[in-house]
């Protein structure tokens, strides 16, 4: 049974909205956190509330476990979720979050019947997509030239030794995580999902991104922004994803602006 405790571990709510119109359920890319989604929950507050994703091992969670299987966390996630399940809410998932974010709603569509009201994908190639990839088996000084070539942490933070020592074994924990996973046939989605990717990412080609519709029974669009695997951190591009989500979400909002 989920308790009020599991909803206060997993789940952030940076700006309560009750009475929101519509929900936004927010995974965090590999070794982030909720607090990322920070700028997101400002823009869409108060009509769309977010619910931003906390996964064990960081911050004021870093205590506990790393995350081993992606399979298994989806399935912790979607039991905390459940709570909110009278109204499915929207997902969205940078990265790795994007993998949770599916594997959740698989989840739950297959535990309630309905699965979220649509997926955006950000910067991840479809779950099908296999890749040989062994970052998590990279040494700590390759690990944070991968951080710096990604551009998704200011270079600053990297200079701090005690910093990239805490952060380092939660990051190759998410990647040995995320490399292991291998997707497992079954029904796909109905959801519309909504594949967002920069122009200049390494890690999503657009036939990978294409591949999404593999998983859903509903739409499949994909759009591109300027930039590399972090380009939703530009403010430009926030602006531009923050109205997208609405004119999905919220019946007669503003269309999103043209491509950015």
């Amino acid at each position: 049974m989920t308790t009020d405790l599991d909803t206060d571990l997993w789940i952030r709510r940076f700006h309560p909205a009750p009475e929101a119109a519509a929900r936004l359920v927010c995974f965090p890319h590999a070794g982030g956190s909720a607090g990322f989604w920070f700028w997101l929950s400002e823009r869409l507050h108060p009509e769309v509330e977010v619910l931003a994703v906390q996964y064990p091992g960081r911050q004021e969670r870093r205590a506990e476990p790393q995350i081993g299987d992606i399979e298994d966390l989806a399935a912790s996630i979607a039991g905390v979720l459940r709570p909110w399940w009278a109204e499915p809410p929207a997902f969205l998932g940078h990265s790795m979050g994007a993998l949770v974010a599916y594997e959740t709603a698989r989840r739950l569509r297959s535990t309630t019947g309905s699965g979220p009201a649509a997926l955006f994908a950000s910067g991840r190639r479809a779950p099908s997509t296999v890749r040989a990839e062994r970052l998590h088996l990279a040494t700590d000084r390759e690990l944070v030239a991968e951080i710096v070539r990604q551009g998704g942490t200011p270079p600053a933070l990297l200079e701090d030794p005690e910093l990239v020592a805490m952060v380092l074994p939660t990051l190759r924990g998410d990647y040995r995580a995320v490399e292991r996973y291998r997707h497992r046939p079954g029904p796909p989605l109905e959801a519309p999902v909504t594949v967002l990717v920069g122009t200049d990412d390494p890690k999503v080609t657009a036939d990978e991104a294409r591949a999404w519709e593999r998983h859903t029974a509903g739409s499949t669009e994909v759009l591109s922004f300027s930039g590399g695997h972090f380009f939703l951190t530009e403010t430009e591009h926030q602006d531009r994803i923050g109205a997208l989500i609405r004119s999905r979400l919220l019946p007669g909002a503003a269309p999103a602006p043209e491509r950015a």
